[in-house]
């Protein structure tokens, strides 16, 4: 088998199951004898800095000497990122390898009305979860897929849980309220088993709070429990209990990582406690600065300056705008822009539309619910340009900018993904 058709068996598989729940991926670890309980695991839930916090807490455990495994999605330059070890992708060899260990497994589950239609992204959660025990990583930083009470990876026990934010995002699958949001998010939490929680609005912190209680499982809540301060040139510092960290500077750009890294800081701190382990100042201040993640305002070229940033949703945006106006409130600014059809595109834009001395390019690209440049021709009328190759747009706005004007390209990760991999073959 080659790891194309390794790959191609994978996305061959659905997307979603018509019947939500965890008896498919829980039947599959159950054939390969519930790898998942031999590892020592951290659980991220939240609409947004999920990855960013991933990076943050594995760069800190990596710093400590540990052997630390990390699950994410989506990926943006190859697949086997999504299962790495020490921020390494899982080799093609040893993907081949695991695929042909599940292959006949889900071929087993397919036979059974109950099961059948096992998903792609519970495929490579069980693959993950395999493939970290086997290689005994001390420590497995699990992402969630996609809200959290029906995830995939909601079959762990976790020694600590975190959910960074909530904010309205897949409304077609997790409900149209900041409540009902909320209790699929904290649907990762688990009797008794502390949870990070990260800056939340109070309506979502009330479901948080009742779904704990009832778990019996202890709160650290930002910011309460934990906290973080803004100094200059993005440095922070970080107070916890009777912790204070001073002058802390961090390796991803925008301030809103500042609290992605002032939660990791708390979920390496709660989970070292849990574990019988030590993490020193230096430990941690290392962490942060070496931490990295792409298309999280990741700088991709200067002069013009050109920044890729994943902002897939409207929270994410939000925050963004923030980035720009704190960060580049003097620089001309060309956006590039382009999403999937599950998001909240036309709210997007409006705000897109807000940033000052910018000029901002609607496009298109190569995914099946990226968004028709169709819907959006009557923002021509506003002065929105619409580019139907987004790499001809690119490179027209490479050549028109001025050395200190800056370049955006963002939206879907997906597409983010795609330019990324077209900018590092420029170079």
């Amino acid at each position: 088998m080659s790891i194309e058709e390794a790959l191609e068996w994978i996305h061959s598989r659905l997307k979603f199951n018509i019947r939500p729940g965890l008896s498919r991926v829980s039947a599959l670890l159950e054939l390969l004898g519930h790898p998942e309980e031999s590892l020592s695991m951290i659980h991220v839930a939240g609409t947004n800095g999920k990855g960013s916090t991933v990076a943050f807490t594995r760069s800190i455990f990596m710093q400590a000497g540990l052997k630390v495994a990390s699950f994410t999605s989506p990926f943006i330059t190859t697949f086997g990122e999504r299962m790495s070890i020490n921020a390494l992708p899982i080799a093609d060899d040893k993907l081949i390898y695991y695929v042909e260990m599940i292959q006949p497994l889900v071929a087993e589950l397919d036979k059974d009305a109950e099961l059948t239609g096992i998903t792609e992204f519970e495929i490579i959660t069980v693959m993950a979860f395999k493939y970290f025990a086997d290689e005994q990583v001390d420590l497995a930083v699990i992402e969630v897929g996609l809200g959290g009470l029906l995830d995939s990876t909601n079959v762990i026990k976790p020694v600590v849980s975190g959910i960074t934010t909530i904010g309205l995002d897949h409304i077609d699958i997790l409900g149209s309220t900041i409540e009902e949001i909320a209790a699929q998010k904290a649907g990762i939490i688990k009797p008794g088993i502390p949870v990070v929680v990260g800056n939340i609005e109070l309506k979502a912190l009330r479901v948080i709070w009742e779904v704990a209680r009832k778990n019996t499982a202890r709160v650290y809540q930002f910011p309460y429990d934990y906290r973080t301060e803004v100094e200059e040139h993005e440095h922070f510092n970080f107070f916890s209990g009777q912790e204070a960290i001073l002058d802390i500077e961090k390796s991803l750009v925008g301030l809103h990582q500042i609290e992605n890294a002032g939660m990791a800081i708390e979920l390496s701190l709660v989970y070292a406690s849990k574990v019988g382990i030590e993490l020193t100042e230096d430990v941690i201040r290392s962490g942060i600065r070496e931490a990295f993640w792409p298309a999280r305002m990741e700088k991709l070229g200067e002069k013009p300056l050109i920044l890729l940033d994943g902002a897939h949703n409207v929270h994410a945006m939000n925050r963004l705008l923030e980035n720009l106006s704190s960060e580049f409130p003097d620089k001309k600014i060309t956006i590039i822009f382009s999403a999937i059809t599950t998001k909240d595109i036309s709210q997007m834009i409006k705000m897109l539309q807000t940033v000052k001395n910018s000029h901002l390019i609607l496009t298109t690209f190569d995914y099946p619910k990226a968004l028709n440049l169709g819907d959006f021709q009557r923002l021509e009328e506003e002065g929105v340009e619409l580019a139907p190759s987004w790499e001809l747009a690119l490179v027209r706005a490479q050549k028109n900018l001025a050395e200190d004007d800056l370049l955006l390209v963002t939206g879907s990760l997906y597409f983010s993904s795609q330019v990324r991999e077209f900018l590092k073959k420029e170079k």
